[in-house]
């Protein structure tokens, strides 16, 4: 069957929806006629969201204001989502640090590893078993292009996202005969809108303006390859070429290319 039909009692789900992609995804689904649950830390934040979301697209938004690191939060919001009805899980909420591990605060590499790979795994879990049930559903995993390859001083978040595209595609590989699709959006760069000099960060500076990707478009080619049970969405220049470097070009060489590069977004 695949993604259902908007309806009343379903719900599609977002996290880290309070900016970036995550907010994105929530507009676009809410423009599509899904009804939302959108999760972040930020409740004020959410619940501004949810409020224009209602008011423009006449859907139904609730905030569960999360903070998925935190393990104890995770399982409380695993429980109620496993008793209601899913239609999509976004699986959206990440972050990212840059810099040689050894110099990084190691309890928020620890935090890192729990949001981006953890909670996922934990997400999917809860909600998964009822659309199997169903024999409908969607789930929509953001993975990373970093997660194709090693990057030196990018390692903690390379490798949360590595889980998260193998997990994917293996999780794809299970459900492709039950109704349920799973795709996985592999991005580079994105950002809502060019910063001005004194907003721009290190990221920002080192990265041409040609290389990055508006959230909407990707949130809208993302929710397009999802209904489309689209194996792997890969928007953009620079994530296609770490794509195929990292599935072509032997990793002796890569690392250190590449870590010479991210070195700077430590800086």
């Amino acid at each position: 069957m695949g993604i259902p039909e908007p309806s009343s009692s379903a719900r599609a789900v977002v996290t880290g929806a309070s900016s970036g992609i995550g907010a994105a995804l929530a507009t676009e689904l809410a423009r599509r006629g899904h009804s939302l649950i959108l999760v972040a830390r930020r409740e004020g934040i959410l619940q501004a969201t949810a409020t224009e979301l209602a008011q423009e697209f006449g859907v139904e938004v609730e905030v569960m204001a999360t903070d998925l690191s935190d393990s104890a939060a995770t399982t409380a919001l695993c429980e109620q989502l496993a008793g209601r009805e899913i239609s999509i899980l976004c699986n959206n909420a990440g972050i990212a640090t840059f810099g040689a591990l050894v110099e990084l605060d190691a309890e928020y590499e620890r935090a890192q590893v729990r949001l981006n790979t953890v909670a996922v795994h934990d997400l999917t879990l809860a909600v998964l078993p009822r659309m199997v049930e169903r024999g409908s559903g969607g789930i929509l995993m953001v993975g990373s292009a970093a997660g194709n390859m090693p990057i030196p001083h990018n390692a903690t978040y390379a490798a949360s996202k590595a889980f998260v595209n193998t997990f994917s595609e293996s999780l794809r590989g299970e459900v492709s005969g039950q109704g349920v699709h799973v795709t996985l959006l592999a991005p580079g760069p994105v950002r809502t809108h060019t910063p001005s000099p004194e907003e721009a960060s290190t990221v920002d500076r080192v990265v041409p303006d040609f290389l990055w990707n508006s959230s909407e478009y990707v949130a809208k080619l993302s929710l397009d390859a999802l209904e489309r049970n689209k194996m792997r969405v890969v928007p953009g220049m620079l994530s296609k070429a770490m794509s195929v470097g990292g599935g072509y070009i032997p990793r002796k060489f890569t690392a250190p290319i590449v870590g010479t590069f991210y070195r700077k977004f430590g800086d």
